[in-house]
């Protein structure tokens, strides 16, 4: 029983998925199934086109600034309330999980008032620090998850044969927890590049990332290049997942 369950409801997630597939290959003007045979014209088109390669331009930088600040803050939480070990630091993991706990609207309304003042609405800079703290939380649980793993007598012996903290740090705790960063800041990554509800309250035209593209394309019109634009970002995502897993492995 248990596991035609959890057949079904992958089954049920997926499905959706599946419909932009052939979507996405029609012949049609319009998003619908293929009526007259397979046609490649939205993938030429998406590629072909100025403001779409814009708005992909736009989501990589982003989301490749964003994740090197998610890794590195969260990266340095981590170990930081790893090596301090007290009661006090579970409240700082708590607080550092807030971006997932709270609702993403309620974050951005609350980041549309505090950018205005610093003026960082419509900014690339401002996008950057929204997805980066926000991207925050993957790298801490999946830092502190390896840090779980650590002996913690190896970091002991490095101070005991006189290596300094930074010495430690970058030659005897980083490598090892290599693997958890790594799936941290692929998970900060996707995170960024899909993000789509803080866009829409801190960027409005000079900043146009692909989820923004996207969403503005279903409002005006049903260009079936959105389809094809969903099936790149599904094998994108599923590529990078991959990733993961292959580094998760290697870490067990």
């Amino acid at each position: 029983m248990a596991r035609t369950i959890a057949w079904a409801t992958v089954l049920y997630l997926l499905l959706p998925i599946t419909i932009v597939l052939p979507v996405s290959v029609t012949d049609q003007r319009y998003l619908s199934l293929p009526q007259d045979g397979i046609s490649f014209r939205h993938f030429a088109n998406l590629l072909g086109s100025e403001s779409w390669l814009s708005s992909i331009h736009q989501s990589f930088w982003i989301a490749l600034a964003s994740t090197a600040i998610a890794v590195t803050a969260g990266t340095l939480c981590a170990i930081g309330c790893w090596r301090i070990g007290r009661r006090s630091t579970e409240l700082v993991r708590a607080l550092m999980l807030l971006p997932l706990i709270i609702p993403a609207i309620v974050y951005a309304i609350g980041l549309y008032r505090w950018f205005g003042t610093l003026d960082l609405l419509d900014r690339f800079l401002g996008v950057t620090l929204a997805h980066g703290v926000t991207g925050i939380p993957y790298v801490v649980i999946t830092v502190s998850t390896a840090l779980a793993a650590f002996d913690p007598r190896l970091e002991q012996a490095a101070r005991g044969m006189g290596a300094s903290l930074s010495q430690t740090l970058r030659w005897v705790i980083l490598p090892r927890i290599a693997p958890g960063i790594a799936s941290g800041a692929i998970f900060a990554f996707i995170h960024s590049w899909d993000e789509l509800v803080l866009v829409l309250f801190i960027a409005s035209r000079n900043v146009f990332t692909l989820p923004r593209k996207i969403w503005d394309g279903i409002n005006e019109n049903l260009d079936p290049s959105m389809a094809a634009v969903a099936v790149l970002l599904i094998v994108f995502t599923v590529v990078l997942l991959a990733l993961d897993g292959a580094l998760r492995a290697r870490r067990r």
